[in-house]
């Protein structure tokens, strides 16, 4: 197991900062080199904290520049290692590296990056040069004693193997069952780092949702998610926490611009001790003018859902996830989607990239779109979460305001 940063003496409390999305491509690219990049509120607000967890959202390396503006190329994403002096700015001593871009350089991206966490003094979860160092948690002996790995939705997050490169599987039920039960031998806290969900999305999926409910039966305190790209709702689960995306940190791109609420997030600071944990977030923006990070607004999904509420809310939700997916379809395929009509759209869902990628647990349609179609029942108007109804229903153009 990994050590991170020093032991503190063991001491009885301690603060972790977990981050969002970070990748320096694109609109982002280049502004490793400038001071103000991080506003001082923001810093202040990292530093703060005894550890830094960020989610590095591709490899770190000397790697060519993506050039492609145009398809599913154009999301690929390398890193220049200078990333390292934001890192090192922000005092993150553990990486996620467990995610879909991670392996974009092949398996040198990931020897590269993990060469280069070492040479930083940073720990890595999630991902490793083989299976054994992709389960290998982190742990931090303050406050009792802080275990944390990385798991990875599938396809995308590419499974790692006895001798290959890549990713602990959120799909390896009984190894992450191994995981959890083996920190909670030795440790008060058990925290799973997680990259999965669906993109651009307000609520999670329900299979998401189970998935992570499953890791709190099987012994884990908090889950803390990324990969959507947008910041999503919380849920308290009796004494534990599931953070189900914390959205963008530093990340800027054309195909997320097509999308709402790309330009905002939460950092997360969760505080420690032997007994119990609290837990204190800051909204952060993207000042898209200058593409600096700066304080802003907590976002109005960022609010516990429990289950009722969800149960109420979910149709609308995944209404809206159609929504973002056609807008997604429309961005990346224009002269096929830009006046696609119903049938094309069905037809799209039904393929296997849209419905059943993993079944019951990843892009799955066959789910989601009889879930879409709940909505006309109009239980969600019943929730008295009015901030989430609100914030849904922006980004659902076809579909009317009237409450």
């Amino acid at each position: 197991m990994h050590l991170a940063k020093a032991n503190k003496n063991m001491k009885n409390n301690t603060s972790i900062v977990f981050t969002g999305d970070i990748g320096f491509d694109k609109y982002m690219d280049g502004q490793w080199n400038d001071p103000e990049l991080i506003s001082d509120e923001i810093l202040d607000f990292l530093r703060s904290a005894d550890h830094v967890v960020t989610n590095v959202e591709g490899p770190l390396g000397d790697f060519s520049k993506n050039e492609t503006d145009t398809g599913v190329a154009q999301l690929l994403h390398t890193m220049s290692s200078e990333v390292t002096k934001v890192l090192d700015r922000i005092h993150s001593d553990v990486w996620n590296i467990c995610n879909n871009h991670i392996m974009d350089a092949g398996p040198d991206g990931i020897a590269s990056t993990l060469k280069i966490a070492r040479e930083h003094g940073a720990k890595t979860i999630g991902a490793g040069m083989n299976i054994a160092e992709a389960r290998t948690p982190v742990i931090i002996k303050e406050a009792g004693g802080i275990g944390m790995f990385g798991v990875g939705y599938q396809r995308a997050c590419r499974k790692a193997d006895t001798d290959k490169a890549g990713c602990y599987s959120w799909s390896d039920l009984e190894e992450i069952q191994n995981t959890i039960s083996e920190i909670k031998s030795k440790c008060r806290w058990c925290v799973v780092v997680s990259h999965a969900g669906e993109e651009f999305t307000a609520l999670p999926s329900p299979y998401t949702r189970e998935r992570y409910l499953k890791f709190l039966e099987m012994g884990a305190d908090l889950v803390v998610g990324h990969h959507p790209h947008v910041p999503m709702n919380y849920e308290l689960v009796g004494d534990k926490a599931i953070f189900y995306s914390l959205g963008n940190f530093i990340f800027d791109t054309d195909y997320q611009r097509s999308q709402y609420n790309t330009d905002i997030g939460v950092l997360l600071k969760i505080n420690f001790t032997k007994e119990s944990y609290t837990f204190e977030p800051l909204g952060i923006k993207i000042d898209r003018k200058c593409e600096h990070i700066v304080k802003g607004d907590l976002p109005r999904i960022f609010v516990n859902v429990p289950e009722k509420e969800y149960e109420l809310l979910a149709p609308l939700s995944a209404k809206m996830m159609i929504a973002a997916t056609k807008r997604q379809q429309r961005y990346l395929f224009p002269e096929e989607y830009a006046n696609a009509t119903e049938e094309q759209w069905q037809e799209n869902f039904s393929r296997p990239l849209r419905s059943g990628r993993v079944p019951g647990e990843t892009l799955d349609y066959f789910i989601i779109c009889p879930l879409a179609e709940k909505e006309k029942e109009k239980a969600w108007q019943q929730s008295t979460l009015e901030g989430v109804k609100e914030y849904i229903l922006e980004q659902i153009p076809d579909l009317p305001k009237k409450k």
